[in-house]
Protein backbone atom coordinates (compact mmCIF):
# COMPACT_ATOMS: atom_id res chain seq x y z
CA UNK A 1 0.00 0.00 0.00
CA UNK A 2 1.16 3.52 -0.71
CA UNK A 3 1.68 6.52 1.88
CA UNK A 4 1.06 8.60 -1.30
CA UNK A 5 -1.77 11.42 -0.85
CA UNK A 6 -4.52 10.26 -3.42
CA UNK A 7 -5.90 12.97 -5.63
CA UNK A 8 -9.48 13.17 -7.48
CA UNK A 9 -11.62 15.99 -8.59
CA UNK A 10 -14.17 17.62 -6.64
CA UNK A 11 -17.43 16.56 -7.80
CA UNK A 12 -18.28 20.19 -8.20
CA UNK A 13 -16.06 21.76 -9.05
CA UNK A 14 -13.73 19.87 -10.58
CA UNK A 15 -10.38 20.65 -8.98
CA UNK A 16 -8.27 18.33 -8.05
CA UNK A 17 -8.72 17.24 -3.82
CA UNK A 18 -6.29 15.55 -2.32
CA UNK A 19 -7.98 12.73 0.18
CA UNK A 20 -6.81 14.88 3.54
CA UNK A 21 -8.90 17.94 2.22
CA UNK A 22 -12.05 16.30 0.95
CA UNK A 23 -15.06 15.98 2.05
CA UNK A 24 -17.93 13.60 1.47
CA UNK A 25 -21.69 14.15 1.21
CA UNK A 26 -23.98 11.06 0.81
CA UNK A 27 -27.33 11.34 0.89
CA UNK A 28 -29.04 8.09 2.31
CA UNK A 29 -32.77 7.14 2.51
CA UNK A 30 -33.32 3.80 4.63
CA UNK A 31 -30.00 3.14 4.61
CA UNK A 32 -30.09 2.91 0.61
CA UNK A 33 -27.44 4.62 -0.62
CA UNK A 34 -28.97 8.01 -3.15
CA UNK A 35 -26.41 10.09 -4.15
CA UNK A 36 -22.35 10.30 -2.82
CA UNK A 37 -20.18 13.73 -4.04
CA UNK A 38 -16.64 14.07 -3.14
CA UNK A 39 -16.02 18.01 -2.64
CA UNK A 40 -13.39 19.92 -1.71
CA UNK A 41 -13.49 22.15 1.01
CA UNK A 42 -14.75 25.88 -0.46
CA UNK A 43 -17.67 23.72 -2.28
CA UNK A 44 -18.44 21.71 0.95
CA UNK A 45 -19.13 25.21 2.61
CA UNK A 46 -20.89 25.90 -0.18
CA UNK A 47 -23.07 22.96 -0.27
CA UNK A 48 -23.67 23.68 4.19
CA UNK A 49 -24.60 27.23 3.12
CA UNK A 50 -27.16 25.88 0.40
CA UNK A 51 -28.60 23.02 3.04
CA UNK A 52 -28.78 25.56 5.87
CA UNK A 53 -30.77 27.97 3.58
CA UNK A 54 -33.07 25.21 1.74
CA UNK A 55 -33.52 23.20 4.37
CA UNK A 56 -33.21 24.92 7.51
CA UNK A 57 -36.25 27.78 6.91
CA UNK A 58 -38.70 26.18 9.22
CA UNK A 59 -39.72 27.57 12.38
CA UNK A 60 -38.51 25.51 15.77
CA UNK A 61 -41.45 24.85 17.63
CA UNK A 62 -40.12 23.56 20.99
CA UNK A 63 -37.00 25.85 21.37
CA UNK A 64 -34.63 22.78 20.52
CA UNK A 65 -33.16 21.22 17.60
CA UNK A 66 -33.42 18.28 16.46
CA UNK A 67 -31.57 18.48 13.04
CA UNK A 68 -27.42 17.43 12.64
CA UNK A 69 -25.55 17.97 10.09
CA UNK A 70 -23.06 14.50 10.30
CA UNK A 71 -19.59 14.95 8.63
CA UNK A 72 -17.59 11.97 8.23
Amino acid sequence: MSDATTTEPCDACGEPTTDALARTVRLSVDRANIDTQRLCPECFAEWIQRYQAEMGGGTDRDGGSDSEIIVD
